[in-house]
């Protein structure tokens, strides 16, 4: 791994990545632990904050421009700010199980979805993981490993809610 990449572009650039970073494994850590305890709601607090500063900083970068300044990669903010809004929405009026699906759909479309988009080759995150002139092939192993453990793992969780959820 090579940092180099991130430490010579902008401070937009540099403040998405490691938001990006810290979202991806702060959510990891709420996705798998308890769920109601203050820790629980602290940590998720804390990721809603690293959300939003990924998703805002991402207006900030705009060196592909298909509409406008924007490219399609910048509906994910889109996305990101009406997941936020919706999981908050739903755990204030105590629907839990709504909740639980916003902020799992947040964790793995918005994040972890939009996230195998910096892998494709030409890309400052796929330059620092593989090397500038590393080519096609560990983009592709890295996009399709983290997609399948992604899928594996969202489709575990949702099994795990419907186990609950019928208890309940």
């Amino acid at each position: 791994m090579n940092l180099t990449p991130l430490a010579t572009v902008p401070i937009a650039v540099q403040i998405h990545a490691v938001a990006a970073i810290g979202a991806l494994v702060l959510g990891a850590l709420v996705l798998f632990r308890r769920k109601g305890t203050p820790l629980h709601r602290l940590m998720g607090r804390l990721w809603v904050l690293l959300m939003l500063v990924v998703a805002t900083s991402a207006l900030f970068i705009n060196e592909i421009r298909l509409i406008g300044p924007f490219s399609p990669i910048h509906l994910f903010v889109v996305v990101t700010y009406v997941g936020v809004a919706r999981g908050i929405y739903t755990i204030r009026r105590r629907r839990v199980a709504e909740h639980r699906a916003a902020m799992q759909g947040l964790y793995f479309f918005s994040l972890v979805l939009a996230g195998c988009f910096t892998l494709v080759p030409g890309r400052r995150m796929a330059a620092m993981l593989f090397g500038a002139e590393a080519g096609w092939t560990p983009s592709l192993v890295a996009i399709a490993l983290g997609l399948v453990v992604s899928a594996a793992i969202y489709m575990r969780l949702q099994a795990r809610a419907r186990r609950v959820g019928a208890r309940v």
